[in-house]
């Protein structure tokens, strides 16, 4: 199997290696606005396939595409744009529970296949002190939601009900369904 991951995700690259899934990098680029009204499993699921899309590839290849967001009270939470927006997102989390979604999508020349899983994560309340800590970091600027649970934020989350997979970025059990249905 020829894999190509249309991601520049190391957290991606690093959970698809320690399945044993070998594969290439070849970035998609892709606009990730939301459409207004849109809901988020429909969001990550159409970023996941026009990543996929994005890619060019040759028959024998197998491009896929993820994307990954968190949802609190209905609301998209994507990469923060600045310090200021890391903590305000952080505020949003502490204390309560929050809905992680990766959409994914596998595509060898017109066989398209499409997926998303939810984990239900809870954060513990947290201090303003370990918010600007956690931001001064600078582990917050570049994940989903403003925090990766593989790292630092790992202190906050006593509670996790699904894939931790996905939250890290790529539930790798939907990506290996996702191959065998191609």
């Amino acid at each position: 199997m020829n894999l190509v991951l249309a991601s520049r995700s190391p957290r991606r690259a690093e959970l698809l290696s320690s399945a044993g899934i070998e594969f290439q990098i070849r970035v998609a680029d892709v606009d990730e606005a939301v459409i207004p009204g849109e809901a988020p499993l429909e969001y990550v699921t159409r970023l996941a396939r026009e990543k996929a899309a994005a890619v060019p590839a040759s028959p024998d290849e197998i491009i896929l595409g993820a994307d990954t967001t968190v949802v609190v009270d209905g609301q998209i939470l994507g990469k923060p744009e600045d310090a200021a927006d890391a903590s305000r997102m952080l505020r949003a989390l502490s204390g309560r529970e929050h809905q992680v979604i990766t959409g994914v999508c596998v595509r060898r020349g017109d066989d398209v296949q499409a997926g998303a899983v939810t984990t239900t994560v809870w954060f513990r309340t947290m201090s303003e002190a370990e918010i600007a800590g956690y931001v001064a970091s600078g582990e917050p600027m570049d994940k989903a939601g403003a925090y990766g649970i593989q790292g630092l934020a790992a202190q906050f989350i006593p509670r996790i009900d699904g894939s931790y997979a996905n939250v890290v970025g790529l539930p790798v059990h939907l990506v290996c369904d996702l191959l065998e249905g191609l």
